[in-house]
């Protein structure tokens, strides 16, 4: 349909379709559903996760005051976490963000960051920990984590790596938190190739974005998540299962000292 087409059918003007097909204008609740009558979508549950999205789009975040040090593509994850109802992760190397202690955290955004200045790492540290908010919200996200083993071997101070062990422990006794840890001398798996991140919204699966994240970018995966599903469920089944991971991530944790 072109602008002139849906301008006959809403009323709306085209300069007003123009600035919100370009993101230059919030879009009212209201004006979403009358453009979805346009548009004839049929999908209630859709329906509602637009319209959802719209009348949450005013709403300032809590990270709003860290644009600063934010990429775009990191405060869209942050938004994308503060209404996902599922998140699935495995990293080579690396605890997820989420399930992160704050030194743990502070030692890996420096590596990664490598000429930023410290006040940088220190906001950044403090956004980190921020978005753990989701995991014990009134409605928490429902997490899953494959994390490596030799994530838990890295050559850090042993205080740093003994907390961020008993992080995993305490993380795991919520009902919403799965972790699972992936040997050393495990069976080939999809995660050779990389890490990624899954996310999935309520009722709708042909929402769900996937997040890949390398030194210098990061890219969404939109259109075709389905591999990355399958991906995960062959890193669930190459991981241990919870009872060992745990009891592995106990014995690491004793080895710490």
């Amino acid at each position: 349909m072109t602008l002139e087409d849906v301008e006959r059918s809403t009323g709306f003007t085209t300069a007003k379709l123009s600035r919100i097909e370009t993101a230059r204008v919030a879009t009212k609740p209201v004006d979403v559903e009358q453009l979805l009558r346009c548009y004839s979508l049929e999908d209630e549950g859709m329906a509602q996760a637009l319209t959802a999205l719209a009348r949450e789009g005013s709403k300032r975040g809590w990270w709003e005051p860290y644009r600063d040090v934010l990429s775009a593509v990191y405060a869209d994850l942050i938004s994308l976490e503060a209404d996902a109802s599922e998140w699935r992760a495995y990293y080579p190397l690396l605890v997820p963000g989420l399930l992160q202690t704050p030194a743990y955290a502070r030692a890996m955004i420096g590596a990664i960051n490598m000429t930023s200045p410290q006040a940088t790492v220190n906001r950044l540290v403090e956004v980190r920990m921020g978005r753990q908010s989701v995991l014990t919200r009134d409605t928490p996200l429902e997490v899953w984590a494959v994390v490596p083993e030799a994530a838990l071997r890295m050559k850090l101070p042993e205080p740093i790596m003994r907390d961020q062990c008993q992080r995993l422990l305490d993380l795991s006794e919520l009902p919403n938190i799965n972790v699972q840890l992936m040997p050393l001398d495990a069976t080939p798996h999809p995660g050779v190739s990389g890490g990624f991140a899954m996310l999935a919204f309520p009722e709708q699966q042909d929402m769900d974005v996937v997040l890949l994240e390398n030194l210098t970018t990061s890219l969404y995966i939109e259109e075709d998540v389905d591999p990355y599903r399958g991906a995960f469920s062959r890193l669930q089944a190459a991981a241990l299962p919870f009872e060992e991971s745990l009891q592995r991530i106990s014995n690491l944790k004793e080895g710490h000292k």
